[in-house]
């Protein structure tokens, strides 16, 4: 028996040094795509985007259920964008609370009469009110269908060839869809699809739907997530993007293009991971297609957002995106190493299912044969100790390069004391923050031969006064 966990032991510390490896590629991969754009004067730029007569006009829809606490901050940052042309679409997807009322308070609107053209089929849309303040903010009240329903009803409702979308709790820094939409613009829509970082808005001073003071929560377990945050989109994210094998856009934060998402289907109401599904499905359209267009990540545009500070809630929103990915990958497995998609079937895909994925089984079994190996003598010693500081690699040292690139590229965090406590903390990874990770996205496997999907339930605290 000792034999057969010894063996496994070399299994699992193989496994880490590829996935440590990889990341180490694809930081340096982000690295080298940060320092050519820093070259670049960002402002100049973006403002010559603003009086563009090129510039395409948004649709930016709101997805919304049981956000009474922050959709109206969330709308009054959107108004404060810097765009030529946009429209905003709340969709209250069944909500229990009062998100309803509020927007009708907040923006005085009045319901109107409606004739949707149902690209998309979706749930019963019972009422849409206009705002009479601002003509171009809109209310959908419709029954209850998940984000995924609420997120088709935008599109059905919306008028213009490009859509932002955008999560009920967020708040987009104000020059944040102009840079979103810049790379669009200047490929002359080559690009159809693009996505933004987000940030944890917990610790910082939101007031009037503006960041006025960034700074750190207090709390360990959403520091943390602001270190994985900064690792799954610096180095990940930026890295696939310049690849063109980007196989997810945060559902807090990207545009697309209208005309090609109609033409997928819409977002997929089977799954809770409807904005991963919907850009593997927009790959495996141009790539049947040859098409030459682009889905791209953008670093710069900033979207702050509200993060779990109980356990209880980051293990449901974990499970959740572990299914999420789950059922995305199943869906498409057809596409799984398959020539025909290119480096996205032959490379993306086979990445994502045996390192985002089964990586979480892999570090489980890790973390077993560590714990066995140090107390009951399942392994010797010595390889207890390799695989131990291979995990520590794994985890901490590779979050830590990722705080490093934060540095390097939005400069967010302004004080010297940010940067040092979020390297420590990225330093505790592997110690306890990243175990309950792999226990919870190993529960988000089993959770997907569940069949029931809805949305997630977050208690709320509001992030803008």
């Amino acid at each position: 028996m000792q034999t057969f966990f010894q063996f496994t032991a070399y299994i699992v510390i193989a496994y880490m040094l590829f996935s440590s490896l990889s990341y180490l590629g694809f930081f340096m991969l982000a690295f080298r795509k940060v320092k050519r754009e820093d070259q670049l004067d960002k402002t100049e730029s973006t403002e010559d985007l603003i009086g563009n007569l090129n510039t395409y006009p948004v649709s930016i829809i709101v997805p919304a259920y049981n956000e009474e606490v922050g959709v109206t901050s969330t709308v009054r940052s959107l108004l404060a964008l810097e765009y030529p042309e946009k429209e905003i679409i709340v969709v209250d997807d069944g909500s229990k609370d009062k998100t309803s009322e509020r927007m009708i308070e907040e923006f005085q609107m009045k319901q109107i009469p409606f004739a949707v053209r149902m690209h998309i089929e979706t749930a019963e849309v019972e009422a849409i009110y206009q705002s009479s303040i601002f003509p171009y903010i809109r209310l959908i009240k419709k029954a209850n269908g998940g984000k995924a329903d609420a997120l088709n009803a935008g599109i059905n409702l919306s008028s213009y060839p490009y859509f932002c979308a955008i999560d009920g709790d967020s708040i987009v820094e104000n020059d944040g869809l102009l840079k979103t939409m810049k790379p669009i613009i200047e490929s002359d829509g080559q690009i159809i699809v693009t996505g933004g970082s987000v940030r944890i808005a917990n610790g910082s001073t939101i007031s009037r739907s503006k960041v006025e003071a960034i700074d750190l929560p207090k709390s360990p377990v959403v520091l943390m997530q602001i270190v994985e945050y900064f690792r799954a989109f610096l180095i990940g994210r930026l890295a696939l993007s310049h690849l063109n094998i980007l196989l997810i856009i945060s559902g807090a934060f990207g545009v697309f293009n209208k005309e090609r998402v109609i033409q997928a289907g819409g977002y997929n109401k089977n799954t809770v991971g409807e904005d991963m599904e919907l850009v593997v499905r927009l790959h495996r359209l141009l790539r049947e297609e040859k098409s030459k267009q682009r889905i791209e990540y953008v670093p710069d545009p900033v979207c702050w957002t509200e993060a779990p500070e109980s356990l209880d809630v980051l293990r449901s929103q974990r499970i959740r995106w572990q299914r999420g990915l789950f059922e995305t990958l199943w869906t498409h497995r057809k596409m799984m190493l398959n020539p025909k998609y290119g480096s996205v079937g032959l490379f993306s895909m086979p990445y994502f299912l045996f390192v985002e994925l089964l990586g979480a089984v892999f570090e489980f079994v890790g973390y077993f044969l560590i714990f066995g190996g140090f107390f009951f003598s399942l392994i010797d010693p010595y390889t207890a100790g390799i695989l131990f500081l291979v995990t520590i690699f794994y985890g901490s040292l590779i979050s830590a390069l990722a705080v490093l690139l934060e540095e390097l590229t939005l400069h967010k965090y302004p004080k010297a004391s940010h940067l040092l406590r979020l390297y420590f903390w990225a330093l505790t990874e592997t110690f306890w923050y990243r175990p309950l990770m792999v226990l919870w996205r190993v529960q988000g496997i089993f959770a997907a031969f569940r069949k029931k999907a809805h949305w997630g339930d977050m208690k709320r605290k509001g992030i803008s006064s």
